[in-house]
């Protein structure tokens, strides 16, 4: 029911025999696809791995010293076990559940010490599809564990709330085409330096002011709701002074008065005598 892999790293060396006759037909090595972006979100793309492992979970690759910071987008869209599922459908006593939760604690346990988030450092989650409610609790505590992340792709992934998350380590993060409402709703992002917000629902600037204690250099708004806003650009370097690029463009003089400060020549009073 589960599955939890797409692509391995190919620095991770050579996979068993009885998996790769298995997918016989999947060993053709295809051009590699990259992350769909518009072209000034000012984050640099990672590279999609291989099909030729798509039907198989990373942790049944025997014979292969695999840990989950050396996947390559791995697909991470866990699905219920058959035990929930019947859950599900059927009434389950509070002593049924907890002793069936008993049973599946060991095995759990160690797949998620063999995945290894704690270790990734670039990492790729983008188009994994979160469909169900279970998916998307499995998706957050991954992301929890990412704690020496430094570029995280997040691309369409119909995220909506990651204000519960923490990414100390993260300088770069993309989170190009999901369904972000306000900036208040990102993840805490202490040392970020480039964000990318691009085809989201980003209706105002609430929030930005968290950004300002963070390193950031460059932020991506294209495509949001927000970027009609009046004295758009001067508002938001008005609120992080330390931001040299927004939208792709570099900051430009007139970024730097402050809203509703200027004095358009229209404006000033004239007197004849």
């Amino acid at each position: 029911m589960s599955e939890s892999s797409s692509g391995v790293n190919t620095s991770s060396g050579s996979f068993p025999k009885s998996h790769s006759s298995q997918y016989s037909d999947l060993s053709v090595t295809h051009t590699p696809l990259s992350v769909d972006l518009s072209p000034d979100s000012g984050i640099v793309t990672t590279p999609l791995p291989s099909s030729r492992f798509r039907f198989t979970s990373w942790q049944d690759l025997e014979q292969s010293d695999v840990r989950g910071d050396q996947l390559s987008c791995p697909r991470v869209r866990e699905g219920p076990s058959e035990d929930e599922l019947f859950v599900r459908e059927e009434n389950e006593t509070p002593l049924q559940t907890g002793r069936r939760k008993r049973d599946n604690e060991g095995q759990k346990w160690g797949e998620r010490l063999q995945e290894n988030w704690e270790n990734c450092v670039d990492l790729n989650l983008s188009y994994q599809d979160l469909g169900d409610p279970f998916q998307q609790e499995n998706f957050h505590r991954i992301l929890r564990r990412l704690i020496r992340v430094e570029r995280l792709q997040l691309v369409n992934n119909s995220l909506t709330d990651l204000s519960s998350i923490r990414l100390p380590s993260c300088r770069s993060l993309n989170l190009h085409r999901n369904h972000l409402l306000c900036v208040r709703q990102l993840p805490k992002l202490p040392v970020v330096e480039h964000l990318c917000l691009s085809e989201n629902s980003i209706t105002t600037l609430c929030g930005l002011g968290t950004l300002r204690t963070s390193p950031l250099n460059s932020l991506t708004f294209t495509r949001n709701p927000v970027t009609y806003t009046k004295d758009y650009r001067k508002r938001v370097f008005s609120c992080l002074p330390n931001l040299k690029v927004l939208d792709g463009i570099p900051k430009l003089p007139e970024d730097s008065v402050t809203p509703g400060l200027e004095l358009s020549a229209a404006t000033r009073v004239c007197n004849i005598l």
